[in-house]
Order: structure tokens, then sequence, then C-alpha cells
């Protein structure tokens, strides 16, 4: 390939470059992309505002969030949910007067039905020399019947519903509501969410004497409680759910799992109590975080 192969049009083949270029211009087609350190979070951003917390909380897996903004989403889902299942306690008590409605005009229709067939019962002296009669012209209407019938059926079943008169354009079924679950999901890891369970992190800052806005301008905000290492989305970090003290992984395998006391309040610890911090990418492959972004857009096929 020459140095501009990439440009080149006059080639015999589709290039691989020629179907990326057009697939970009027409809208169409998957689109993908890798993520730099720009765009992944710090470890100390919470996961719904992507802002650093001013009063962080962690849940059992390790995800931080702000306190007002966990509170806010809490209350928005509960709404959300009572709104959802006053719509579906509406929708129960439809169906079931609706299945009342039918069952009574059921009933009524079994008693019409009765009432016709007994009052069509009377009792006449039968003629022996013209039963014979009787009998063939009866046998003749009911052919008839049947035969009238099996052309109105015919004709009903020849008319197709029709999208230009109203009358006879189609409905469409009313959707059927799923009654709604009541459990409040965490939006990073989908399971149950509760306010109790929330877990106040305490960040031990590098510099005590700095302010928080003069905090937020570093790049390296934050230390260990124990070895004052500097902490990053590079260290595994994990937090003491006792004082809510963050400490690096290193110094939990190291010296905190060889006696399961915590280092700030001296309580006992146990497995539950060691709870690994979510944290953000470096933007390097080996970070483990996926860097990349997919977005699905219309495919043509022919």
């Amino acid at each position: 390939m020459t140095r501009h192969g990439k440009n080149c049009t006059a080639g015999a083949v589709y290039t691989y470059h020629e179907k990326k270029k057009d697939t970009v211009a027409s809208g169409y087609g998957t689109q993908s992309v890798r993520l730099g350190k720009d765009a992944i979070k710090d470890f100390d951003c919470c996961c719904l505002s992507l802002q650093p917390c001013r009063d962080p909380v962690v849940t059992a897996d390790g995800f931080l969030f702000e306190k007002q903004a966990i509170l806010e989403y809490i209350l928005h889902q509960k709404t959300d949910i009572a709104k959802k299942m006053k719509a579906y306690e509406k929708q129960k008590k439809t169906q079931k007067s609706d299945c009342q409605h039918e069952s009574k005009s059921e009933e009524r229709e079994r008693a019409e039905r009765f009432k016709t067939r007994e009052n069509s019962i009377v009792s006449k002296p039968i003629n022996p020399f013209t039963s014979g009669l009787a009998k063939d012209s009866q046998s003749a209407s009911a052919s008839s019947s049947k035969v009238d019938t099996a052309v109105a059926g015919s004709s009903n079943a020849q008319s197709l519903p029709s999208f230009w008169i109203p009358s006879l354009t189609p409905e469409a079924k009313p959707t059927l509501l799923k009654k709604p679950s009541k459990m409040v999901a965490c939006p990073m890891s989908g399971k149950a969410l509760k306010m109790n369970e929330l877990i106040t992190v305490r960040f031990t800052p590098l510099d005590p004497s700095l302010d928080r806005l003069a905090l937020l301008t570093r790049q390296d905000r934050y230390v260990c409680a124990v070895t004052k290492d500097t902490l990053g989305n590079s260290v595994p970090c994990s937090v003491l759910r006792p004082s809510g003290a963050v400490v690096t992984q290193e110094c939990v395998e190291k010296l905190i799992r060889k006696d399961m006391i915590d280092p700030v309040t001296g309580d006992k610890l146990t497995d539950r109590d060691i709870i690994p911090l979510e944290r953000g990418g470096t933007g390097f492959a080996g970070s483990g975080v996926a860097l990349k972004a997919k977005e699905s857009r219309p495919v043509m096929q022919v």
C-alpha cells in the first residue's frame, strides 16, 4: 500500500478504511470507541453525579455515592414504584369488574335461551297421515337455514378490517401491566438497596490544612488511613465498615487480616466488614476496566 492508499478511490476492492469512513458518514451501523483516562471517573467520585463526593457513602458491593444523590435516587424510585403499583391496582379492579360483567351477561343470556326454549314447546296432537310430510318440510327448512348461515359466515369471513372506514378499523388491545417489584435496585449493581445499609466513608486528606476547594484542585487528594500511601485509581482500596476508614488493599492483606481489628476504632472485624472499593480505570488496558464504549445504531440489511 502506498502512502496515500487510504484515500485511493480507484482500487478494485472495497477497503476496510472506506467501509469504516462510509459507516460514520451514513449514520448506520454500530460505533465503538476506546475510552481514555478523561472519560473514566476517579475513585472518590460519585457513581451518579460523577463529581468528587462531599459526604460519601458506600454500598455493600463497594460502589461510592454522594449521600444526597443516592437518597434522592431512592426517593425517586420509591415514588415511581408507588405510581406503578397504583396503576396496576387500577387495572386489576377494572379486570375484576369486566369479569363480573361478562359472567352476569352470560347468566342473562343463558336464562333468555332457556325461556325461549320453554316457550317454544307446544303440545299438539300428532296426525299419522301428515306426520311424514311435516318431517320432510322441517328437514327442508333446516337445510335451507344451514345454507343461509354458511353463506352469511363466508361473507363475514371475507370482510377484512378496513383502515379507511372508522367502524371497521382494527383496535389494539390494551397493554397489560405487570406487577412492579417493590425493591429499590442499586443503579450500578442492580441488587437491593436500603438506606440503613449505606456506610459512611471517611477519607484521610493528604494535607489536613487545605480546605475542600484547594483539595479538589490537586490530583493526589487522599491517603491511606494507616500507611499514609497516596490513593488513586491505580491503587486497590477497601473501606472498613466500623470506622469508614479507607485503606489500601495491601494494608488489609499484610496488617489488618492478621488480627482482624479496626486500626482506627479497635473494633473486631469480619470478612463482611472489609468492603473492596470499586474504582475507575487508569486509561491503560491492564487496569482491568472495560475501556470500550459501543453505540448501537440502525443497520441496513439486504
